[in-house]
């Protein structure tokens, strides 16, 4: 079995191009060279299809330099508008594409005739290109790990707790992201990435407190990660009603703090900002808000995926009330700046963050420097750094040892949980997993390390799979009740699969999957939201029970014992 790739890939229908002269329809020759319909295309490629695609080298998606000469412009018109109908008329490519990468992309059925015809236009403007390569790395590895992932004996029982208020009028109805404990309060929270913040009250949410009416400039769309990403309580909360949050807004907006050079385009913002509620009992936010730092960042994929403070650290450890944050490489290395995440300077990008909110001797002076960070003298690297070379951080939690654990979203051959130590290097983006990445070339592709492969400093995952068994990992959480007995639980994103690991244990086979049962019947995430990509995301309240959120519908469900 050959490793899938991240995600269904817009345009690599030129794999599967069919060439009976029926089914080619409109030809390149149809699509406009005028200079304003190319750039207005431009603009909706930037907007829809930069997560996934460049005209560089494989990123998620393949090289689309030179599709339109080899796969029919109404064919890709039709797969743009409504890949799932294609799919269900059981046409070639599209059943091709579907079996190749195990999960639909969406549909962009808004587009009107005009934007179609500038967007395809401006992809006609390219040429074939061929990505670089790197021919000392050896042959690359068919399947970087053989074997499925088998299920485990041990089944999650799930009840429906909520639904959460819908957001859109179509699906997504709430993207929903995150479920947390509320520091010290006992209180339960979850986020929409459109900007609400809710509590979960007697598995009713409730609006607590709208992020976008207090950030002018906020933006959640075009999707794909962007919009109000995250949120912590302080662990005083309860008392010093503090909490944190995480949101995008468009470039420019102000200067940043850690920004891009300019030969570098910048794509989106990021922003942390500080919330003090006035009565931190309350059930709605009414206090004041303050900015702690701006970060640039490539495209609109891979920004702050998390801020987290330490639920197991108390108050006279160094780490209580110290704010971590989860930066991803922004998409630079997809699209080919590898540079913005090769830690060769003082960049920030692809790191794990770990500030004082409470301090004040930063580059800005609106936050602090722990004295305790590993970089805190270093000359070459940011001293807020506590780890480095990630892709997407997208998640991290903490056990009961107080040890430190995130998820990492790989590019295309392998998905990876890591114990995180201060001052350690993960690897991307000259690794992905324990494999070799070319960064400068075909970056979908398996390479075996180094015979001298102690001297790059790479630490490895605990745990790891390849895209056989998932495309994008999501966080996860430790159950400490029976029949878990402190195994680590998480989740794949878009296949909805739920896993099963101890943590203690490094062997790639100790990752086994969870069946889902719902009201005594046994089940699964696609099968509950009637849709393809389930979006799944995994949170904790503050008694350690574990929930499962799906995007799609809004819904939350709760772990049973």
């Amino acid at each position: 079995m050959k490793a899938k790739l991240l995600c269904i890939i817009l345009f690599s229908v030129v794999l599967y191009s069919c060439r009976s002269e029926s089914k080619q329809g409109l030809t390149s020759s149809y699509l406009s060279t005028d200079d304003e319909d190319i750039l207005n295309g431009k603009v909706i490629f930037e907007q829809k299809c930069s997560y996934c695609h460049n005209f560089n080298q494989d990123a998620i998606g393949p090289n689309l330099s030179g599709i339109t000469k080899e796969v029919s412009v109404q064919w890709i018109k039709e797969f743009i508008k409504n890949p799932s109908l294609v799919l269900s008329e059981n046409d070639e490519r599209a059943l091709a594409l579907h079996e190749k990468y195990k999960i639909n992309m969406p549909g962009f059925p808004d587009l009107s005739e005009k934007e179609f015809n500038e967007l395809i236009s401006y992809i006609n403007s390219y040429s074939k290109k061929k990505a670089t390569s790197n021919t000392n790395l050896g042959n690359p590895i068919d399947n970087p790990i053989e074997d499925t992932l088998v299920y485990s004996d041990i089944n999650a029982n799930i009840k429906f707790v909520a639904q959460v208020p819908a957001s859109a009028k179509s699906p997504t109805l709430a993207r929903i992201n995150k479920l947390d404990c509320a520091g010290n309060s006992g209180r339960i929270f979850i986020n929409d990435l459109r900007g609400k913040l809710y509590e979960l009250n007697n598995n009713q949410p409730k609006l607590y407190a709208s992020i976008s009416e207090f950030n002018k400039n906020f933006v959640h769309e075009p999707g794909l990660g962007t919009g109000f990403g995250s949120f912590a309580f302080h662990p005083n909360f309860e008392e010093n009603g503090l909490f944190y949050t995480a949101h995008s807004e468009k470039p420019d907006t102000k200067k940043a703090d850690f920004f891009l050079p300019d030969s570098i385009p910048t794509k989106m913002q990021w922003v942390v900002k500080e919330w003090k509620n006035k009565d931190p009992k309350s059930t709605s936010f009414e206090g004041t808000v303050r900015e702690l730092l701006r970060i640039d960042f490539v495209t609109i994929m891979h920004g702050i995926q998390e801020i987290a403070f330490n639920p197991t650290s108390s108050k006279n450890e160094s780490d209580y009330g110290m704010l971590y944050i989860s930066l991803g490489d922004g998409g630079s290395v997809g699209q080919g700046f590898p540079e913005v995440a090769l830690h060769e300077g003082s960049q920030v990008w692809g790191t794990i963050l770990r500030i004082d909110p409470s301090g004040n001797n930063s580059g800005n002076g609106k936050y602090g420097i722990p004295t305790d960070n590993p970089f805190i003298n270093s000359k070459q690297k940011k001293k807020e750094i506590w780890a480095y070379g990630f892709r997407n951080p997208n998640r991290v939690c903490w056990n009961t040892k107080g040890q430190m654990f995130a998820t990492d979203i790989g590019h295309k051959i392998v998905e990876e949980v890591n114990l995180i130590e201060p001052g350690k290097f993960y690897g991307w983006p000259i690794r992905e997993g324990a494999f070799v990445l070319n960064t400068f070339g075909n970056q979908s592709l398996a390479y075996p390390l180094p015979q001298n492969d102690d001297e790059y400093g790479v630490t490895y995952p605990v745990i790891e799979y390849d895209h056989d068994d998932g495309v994008a990992i999501s966080g996860g959480f430790f159950a400490q009740k029976p029949p878990f007995n402190g195994k680590y639980i998480f989740g794949d994103i878009p296949v909805g699969t739920v896993f099963i690991a101890d943590l203690s244990e490094t062997k790639q086979r100790n990752i086994k999957k969870l069946n889902i049962v719902l009201k005594e019947k046994q089940t699964d995430f696609a099968q509950l939201i009637k849709k393809n990509r389930v979006d799944l995301r995994l949170g904790q309240d503050c008694n350690g029970d574990i929930y499962m959120l799906t995007k799609a519908d809004g819904k939350i469900y709760k772990m049973t014992y």
